[in-house]
């Protein structure tokens, strides 16, 4: 019997956005569903970023539309996109935590204040722990970002985006800046999220290594570690890379095909595997 196509999770239809007559997103169209990752490569200024930020409706398309769990972005109000974004986890760049909150605050901003969660109460404590225990932050409840060293305040920042459980979730840029040992423990973390809860990633990255690892291995729960991805221990991830280019979309494809595209654009962004 042929396999039942997954949900589509998120959907671009021809997508443009301008800011003051500079075109940043120049009709843009893709498709990923659920379970799947897509890697975001591109100079900088090429429309990463706008494009994660038109996915959560934070930026409204001048033509074409943004479509979340099959619902039109750009047709609802800011109430309605509130449901929408309770659905999608977000990492920004530079991990954007509140100086003025303690981190057990900060994990819980989301499950207080996105009313479409319904979070009891008595349960946001519960669920803040569960979540810096999956980031191993679980002592630093108490403190506050500036008390934290760069790595730890991007695990806290990737505990707040998931801590809702959402189905989606996108990062920017979450390994920038990092030295390369925490980069890797981040990306664990990422590939982790995506393997126990099955949810659809987004991530921009400038460090083709984030995509390597994101395609090619799995977390293993029974040993708490990430290892190579193989067929017999069940489907492969699915993973699609893409590169932007003065805000079009020049490539959409898997790894192979991106690591053998002849265009010298193209090329910059990738290692060729040994």
């Amino acid at each position: 019997m042929p396999e039942t196509p997954a949900p589509s999770i998120l959907r671009f239809e021809n997508v443009t956005v301008s800011f003051d007559g500079e075109t940043v997103l120049n009709d843009v169209s893709f498709e990923a569903f659920e379970g799947e990752s897509r890697v975001i490569l591109g100079a900088a200024g090429s429309g990463k970023t706008v494009l994660l930020k038109a996915a959560l409706g934070l930026v409204r398309p001048d033509s074409g539309r943004v479509l979340a769990f099959g619902q039109d972005l750009g047709a609802m109000r800011e109430a309605q996109l509130f449901d929408i974004r309770s659905r999608i986890g977000m990492l920004f760049q530079e991990s954007a935590l509140f100086d003025s909150l303690n981190i057990e605050e900060n994990v819980a901003y989301p499950l207080i204040n996105q009313k479409s969660i319904r979070c009891p109460a008595n349960e946001v404590h519960a669920r803040v722990e569960e979540a810096l225990d999956f980031v191993e932050l679980g002592g630093t409840l108490e403190k506050f970002p500036s008390e934290l060293s760069g790595g730890m305040r991007r695990r806290a920042a990737i505990a707040r985006a998931v801590v809702t459980g959402p189905p989606l979730v996108l990062y920017d840029s979450p390994s920038a800046g990092l030295d390369p040992i925490t980069a890797h423990t981040i990306m664990a973390l990422l590939i982790k999220e995506r393997d126990m809860a099955q949810t659809t990633t987004m991530l921009v990255t400038h460090r083709y290594q984030d995509g390597n690892l994101m395609a090619n291995f799995r977390y293993n729960s029974k040993q708490g570690r990430l290892e190579p991805a193989r067929q017999q221990d069940g489907p492969l991830p699915r993973t699609t890379f893409m590169v932007l280019r003065e805000g079009r979309l020049i490539f959409e494809g898997d790894q192979d095909r991106l690591e053998s595209s002849a265009d010298d654009y193209i090329s910059k962004f990738c290692k060729r595997r040994e």
